[in-house]
């Protein structure tokens, strides 16, 4: 927070702004993907749709370290560096996280869509929806700080939601599959979206500490 003062008499760096912005849109465009991907029933397709997901996950990473590249270059930055800098790699977390479900769902090709997946996966789509808000609300940091803290409950809140299905999701899954290949492949996928969301909650931890050194 040592540039916290002089930020106020300083340009205030707009480009990070727009950045963490690219990155939230990248994130919004991967979970959208990942939905759409396990309405799938074939190898291709959800082939298809990994590497689709996969160019969106680079696209994330070159942003991410554009960021980085910035932050190095950069005399005043609008927070503490390592506050962007973090933020930018929680997102950037959350995206490699649906690469990885949507990977997952590639390699192994269930035989069937199990419902629970799908729910959790309409959950990380609601978590990239939720920052994506909180990235266009950042730049007006003092005028939105309620408006952020409460993406940062939410995000919280879908977390938790989130748990709930993993957990009813195990129990169903091993109470109903009785082919042991299919329980794993399922176990495995329920496991990395449950993954995915606890990513998406360190974004709503980080703006929370933005919330309290800035706002």
């Amino acid at each position: 927070m040592n540039n916290s003062f002089f930020s106020r008499f300083t340009p205030k760096e707009p480009k990070f702004f727009h950045l963490l912005k690219q990155v939230s849109e990248v994130l919004i465009a991967a979970s959208d993907l990942l939905v759409d991907s396990m309405q799938c029933s074939t190898r291709e397709e959800r082939t298809d749709y990994f590497h689709k997901i996969k160019d969106q996950e680079r696209l994330g990473d070159q942003l991410a370290h554009k960021i980085f590249e910035e932050l190095s270059t950069s005399f005043i930055t609008p927070f503490d560096r390592e506050d962007i800098h973090s933020l930018a790699d929680c997102m950037d977390d959350v995206i490699d996280r649906v690469n990885s479900c949507a990977k997952r769902i590639a390699i192994y090709n269930p035989k069937a869509n199990n419902p629970m997946a799908i729910e959790l996966g309409l959950v990380v789509k609601d978590d990239a929806k939720c920052i994506d808000i909180a990235m266009k609300e950042l730049e007006f940091l003092r005028k939105n700080a309620s408006s952020i803290k409460a993406r940062s409950k939410e995000l919280h809140d879908l977390e938790n939601k989130a748990d709930d299905l993993y957990e009813v999701a195990i129990i169903k899954l091993f109470e109903e599959e009785t082919d042991g290949i299919e329980l794993i492949k399922e176990k495995e996928i329920l496991a990395e979206l449950e993954k995915a969301t606890d990513a998406a909650e360190r974004v709503g931890k980080v703006l929370k500490t933005i919330i309290v050194k800035y706002a």
